[in-house]
């Protein structure tokens, strides 16, 4: 939760301008979750935005409500949590639980193509228990165009830890930060690092009156930052496609789940007995490792494995499959 904090709030104004859209046509609605006692609400109204909040706490609903009415339309509060939206469950949702597509519906914003303009922007901190739980759902989201990204490249702003921040924007080689999630979180979106705030303008444990501050025993986790997530505008090219997004993400993690073990190692035990000739064509090193790969270099080797007859007939495309039915 915010600290009314001036310079935070002017922060959050000017990241605002920094992402509206040119001209002088309409903008699009700012969802913003688990907005608490709105302290950020009012940032954003003041800024000129429309807002919807999502809020999932009872108790904080009637501030909110409250402030609702005494705008002409500019704010629309729901009752529902973001992170328990179109969970996968049968029968009638109950709250907070939400479906992607009544809120939508509620909030007057319609599907537009993936390649149009930005039809929706989320603002919000992501909470600090199961943060990198809840960035991977989002990125499953993103690659097969589930819940919101059916409505096109909806841009997310968030508070995240430093430590999350660092994961995804790490560099090939970094030991320690450089996993699966930086692969394709930077494949997937242009990330921008807008803020870097300190934890003390933000009250995260008031019970005990003192900051829940997540450890980090090798990332440094000094600030909350926040960044700008927007979904690539030509991320569905060249053979990588929502109906086979589950495959290129099952790939990845099973390449990074070893990151010191050779590329040409991971394709044998696939059973790919050309291993070293596609390596060649990629201009891939034939003792490259996983962790010296650029995320680029796990995009073009997905294209090759797709235009390969053989790799479908292996046992990674089968295994692909139920695992992520597993996760799902």
């Amino acid at each position: 939760r915010f600290i009314a904090c001036p310079r935070l709030a002017r922060t959050v104004q000017q990241c605002l301008q920094r992402g509206a859209r040119p001209g002088p046509g309409p903008q699009p609605v700012l969802l913003e979750f688990a907005p608490g006692p709105g302290i950020l609400t009012q940032t954003l109204l003041n800024a000129g935005v429309r807002v919807v909040a999502l809020e999932s706490n009872l108790a904080y609903l009637p501030k909110l409500q409250s402030l609702e009415k005494s705008l002409d339309g500019q704010l629309k509060v729901i009752y529902g949590d973001f992170f328990r939206l179109d969970p996968l469950v049968s029968g009638t949702l109950k709250p907070p639980a939400v479906c992607s597509e009544k809120l939508f519906e509620t909030m007057g914003v319609a599907a537009v193509p993936w390649r149009a303009d930005v039809p929706l922007r989320i603002f919000g901190i992501m909470p600090h228990t199961l943060e990198r739980n809840r960035l991977w759902r989002l990125l499953f989201g993103l690659y097969e165009c589930n819940s919101i990204y059916k409505y096109g490249r909806v841009e997310l702003n968030l508070f995240i830890s430093e430590r999350e921040y660092m994961v995804l924007t790490a560099k090939p080689g970094e030991t320690w930060a450089y996993q699966a999630l930086t692969v394709l979180a930077q494949i997937g979106c242009e990330i921008e690092l807008l803020h870097m705030e300190p934890w003390s303008s933000f009250a995260t444990n008031l019970k005990k009156g003192a900051l829940a501050i997540p450890k980090a025993k090798r990332l440094p986790n000094d600030h909350l930052c926040l960044v700008r997530l927007t979904p690539q505008e030509n991320l569905f090219t060249r053979g990588l496609e929502p109906t086979n997004a589950s495959t290129f993400i099952f790939m990845v993690k099973q390449c990074m789940a070893k990151p010191k073990s050779r590329l040409s190692d991971r394709l044998n035990s696939w059973s790919l007995d050309n291993g070293g000739k596609l390596l060649k064509a990629l201009e891939i090193p034939k003792n490259a490792v996983m962790r010296d790969l650029y995320p680029e270099d796990y995009r073009r080797l997905f294209e090759a494995l797709q235009n390969s007859s053989m790799f479908t007939e292996t046992w990674f495309y089968e295994d692909a499959l139920e695992s992520i039915r597993t996760i799902n």
